[in-house]
């Protein structure tokens, strides 16, 4: 399962799958992306985990000092240089952005690099590693006084959530979906991919013992974010 969006939803495909969402869902992933963009100051040095093709990381870096992007995909790294233009060289100018491919539970950074640490659009189960773990390493880069974002989807969008996942299967971007398995916040399909939620509740469990102020707010209907200050 970590593979599959390092492999088969990667690059182009994985712009399709944003492509080709309904306008519904195009409303919750553009609500998400202001909600990241109203935690973010002009001095700030931010990290997106998951950053894909560039699609949050793009406007994150027109707001940010500095925004660093990572994932899994060679595939996706290049279709970033394409889709707002890769900044290089020796010295980075204001206003600008980079990827960097590595886990996000097993982080390459040092502690306390950055401003703000975002995961959206429901990584924290994409990703389908330890979650407890991501959000330890979030933490961990993220400086005394920063904000760690992640999110999840909420239990009201179930039925644009499944709409938009019915099209990706449509499309072969997935399997065919398997309804039998399929509820409760769970999506399966018949080849194996299985995309889950994180509750309120789990946020919550997953956060403490942390080094974290912790607080959950309800975006748009959609999305469900956990907004941690480290402390």
């Amino acid at each position: 399962m970590r593979g599959y969006y390092s492999d088969k939803l990667a690059g182009e495909e994985l712009r399709q799958v944003y492509d080709l969402a309904p306008s519904r869902v195009k409303q919750y992933l553009q609500v998400e992306i202001e909600f990241v963009l109203a935690h973010i100051k002009p001095a700030d040095v931010v990290l997106e985990l998951g950053c894909g093709y560039g699609r949050v990381l793009e406007p994150m870096a027109q707001k940010a000092a500095l925004a660093i992007g990572l994932d899994t995909s060679r595939g996706s790294f290049s279709l970033m240089q394409e889709y707002g233009g890769q900044e290089t060289g020796p010295r980075w100018p204001r206003r600008c952005r980079r990827g960097v491919e590595g886990d996000a539970a097993a982080l390459p950074f040092k502690d306390g690099v950055f401003d703000l640490t975002a995961c959206v659009q429901n990584g924290i189960s994409a990703f389908h590693v330890d979650q407890r773990q991501l959000i330890s390493e979030a933490v961990r880069v993220t400086r005394r006084g920063g904000t760690v974002l992640f999110s999840s989807y909420s239990d009201k969008f179930w039925n644009d959530r499944l709409e938009w996942f019915e099209l990706q299967a449509t499309h072969g971007l997935l399997g065919e979906i398997d309804y039998a398995a399929t509820g409760n916040g769970v999506i399966v399909c018949k080849d194996g991919f299985t995309a889950t939620t994180v509750s309120a509740d789990q946020f919550l469990d997953l956060a403490s013992g942390l080094d974290v102020e912790c607080g959950l707010i309800e975006v748009d209907h959609a999305s469900l974010f956990c907004v941690m200050t480290v402390i």
